[in-house]
């Protein structure tokens, strides 16, 4: 499995290097639990050491710097100076890197409060000792990290303050029901896809998301890692796109063989700042997501977050979010893309939204009250209801049309997603993967500029009847007009024999004598 890479340019790493910092988060202090790190040498064959290069040895992928930098920024080294420039780093400073980082002069532990002495080039720590090939499914070709035999620890230590999910009982799974994603399935299994999830960070250790999480980041602390949960909003998202199916296809997901990259933007309390969730979008842009899922912690009202969003979309990715509440009117330089962007409405067991959406601004609804999804650990199976969980169905749909139609850009997709709604009562527009990745649809797989209206749509069908009729129409007046011309023919015709043959007796001449 490949996962498409959309954005590894330099101006990109460097712009989101310009956000952070313009965050100015405190540095943090050196991480007390084991990781592995790197330590910055004078130069590698013959040239200073950088994070692009540092990637490509260790992690077989120089476009995987950029979890490296996410990993390392706002975190004060031992000389007191922080990582701002992917391309400076300073001899000596540690850089934690990911779990399957692998390579001569990679260490694991605690990091070092003090400066070492830089290794000379050419050592064991940081000389020509090749390129080592990273391990089977650990890294190779850009793929994200993911940890399926290494997970996380229990991310709910007792006394921790984290939150503690509903259990979810014996009652049907009523929202899988009706989604019912599995019919897509003989398509896609959304293979291929780097969803992100911009919410509370997601609980790696859930055996049902084990291979399809990454490390992930967190740009509160903008040192840490996003696979870890205190809220649980975010691994309840991540469950309803990547959760393998159980024996009895319980519980799975809407594209189970996506990948999800979580990002937190809130750690144990729901406060988010404008400022991380814009980063959290262009991280996200930046790290190849191909789906973009954004959680209830982010405000799609503020002009910095919007403005990320277009950056998004501009570089052909999915953004799904809520819905806009009612009574909430739209600020100045809010308004969200048509095409590329889709705006979620939550329905209950009765079909009904669940909250009251602004008029004229649900896309697509999806399932959102009272949902089965996983709790962090020692949770279990648990019931909750929230629009994000809408946003998180509608994003796994996503996923599946971007594996079923590789080519299709993220406009089109949206309107895939749209024409395929299955109409409720009350306005209800619901979801429906399986049309998604089946229907024939007037946009071409491979893009293009808009063709019109979708036949399978109303404007579609209307637009087809008004043309049928037309052809009718024009051939109802050739035949009116070539009837004419027989019957003038046929008239022109008998004139001519009354002239010739007329109906009173010709004298005979008399024969002459003999």
């Amino acid at each position: 499995m490949t996962i498409r890479r959309r954005i590894r340019s330099a101006a990109t790493v460097a712009g989101i290097t310009a956000m952070v910092t313009a965050l100015a988060v405190s540095p943090a202090r050196a991480d007390d639990s084991f990781v592995k790190y790197y330590t910055v040498t004078t130069s590698y064959q013959g040239s200073p050491e950088n994070l692009s290069e540092i990637a490509t040895r260790f992690l077989g992928s120089q476009a995987r710097s950029v979890e490296i930098f996410n990993l390392n920024i706002g975190r004060e080294q031992a000389d007191g100076k922080v990582l701002t420039d992917p391309a400076k780093l300073n001899p000596g400073w540690r850089v934690v890197l990911p779990w399957d980082a692998v390579g001569a002069g990679v260490q694991n532990g605690v990091l070092p409060t003090a400066m070492p002495t830089p290794a000379p080039s050419g050592s064991a720590n940081g000389g020509s000792s090749g390129n080592p090939k990273p391990p089977a499914n650990q890294g190779q070709g850009g793929k994200p990290a993911v940890s399926p035999s290494a997970p996380p620890p229990a991310t709910k230590p007792a006394g921790s303050g984290c939150a503690t999910g509903t259990p979810a009982g014996k009652a049907p799974d009523w929202a899988r029901q009706m989604v019912n994603a599995s019919t897509a399935w003989t398509r896609t299994k959304g293979e291929g896809e780097l969803v992100a999830i911009i919410d509370s960070g997601v609980d790696g250790s859930l055996t049902p998301l084990a291979g399809h999480v990454t490390e992930g980041v967190d740009v509160v602390s903008g040192n840490g890692r996003g696979d870890i949960d205190c809220l649980g909003t975010g691994t309840g998202m991540a469950a309803i796109i990547v959760a393998q199916p159980g024996k009895d296809g319980a519980l799975g997901g809407v594209a189970p063989d996506a990948i999800v990259m979580p990002i937190r933007v809130v750690t144990n309390a729901a406060n988010a700042h404008a400022e991380d969730e814009a980063t959290a979008i262009s991280v996200a842009t930046a790290s190849g997501a191909t789906v973009i899922a954004l959680g209830a912690y982010v405000d799609t009202a503020d002009p910095t977050v919007v403005a990320a969003i277009k950056e998004a979309v501009e570089h052909d990715v999915v953004v799904v979010c809520a819905a806009p509440a009612e009574g909430v009117p739209a600020a100045a330089g809010t308004t969200l893309p048509p095409e590329g962007t889709l705006r979620v409405g939550g329905v209950g067991e009765d079909g009904q939204p669940i909250a009251s959406y602004r008029p004229g601004s649900v896309d697509v609804h999806a399932p959102g009250g009272r949902v089965r999804t996983l709790g962090m650990t020692g949770d279990g199976v648990v019931q909750a209801t929230g629009t994000q969980y809408a946003v998180a169905f509608v994003a796994g749909e996503a996923a599946l049309i971007r594996s079923a139609y590789p080519n299709l850009p993220a406009g089109e997709v949206t309107k895939r997603v749209a024409q395929t709604v299955q109409a409720g009562t009350g306005g209800v527009k619901m979801m429906d993967p399986a049309a998604a990745v089946t229907a024939a649809l007037v946009a071409s797989d491979v893009g293009g500029p808009d063709r019109g209206p979708s036949v399978t749509s109303g404007t579609g069908r209307v637009v087809l009847l008004l043309v049928i009729g037309l052809v009718l129409l024009g051939a109802l007046v050739l035949m009116v007009v070539r009837m004419r011309r027989l019957l003038r023919a046929n008239t022109a015709g008998a004139d001519d024999e009354k002239t010739t043959a007329p109906p009173w007796p010709v004298p005979q001449e008399a024969p002459a004598a003999k």
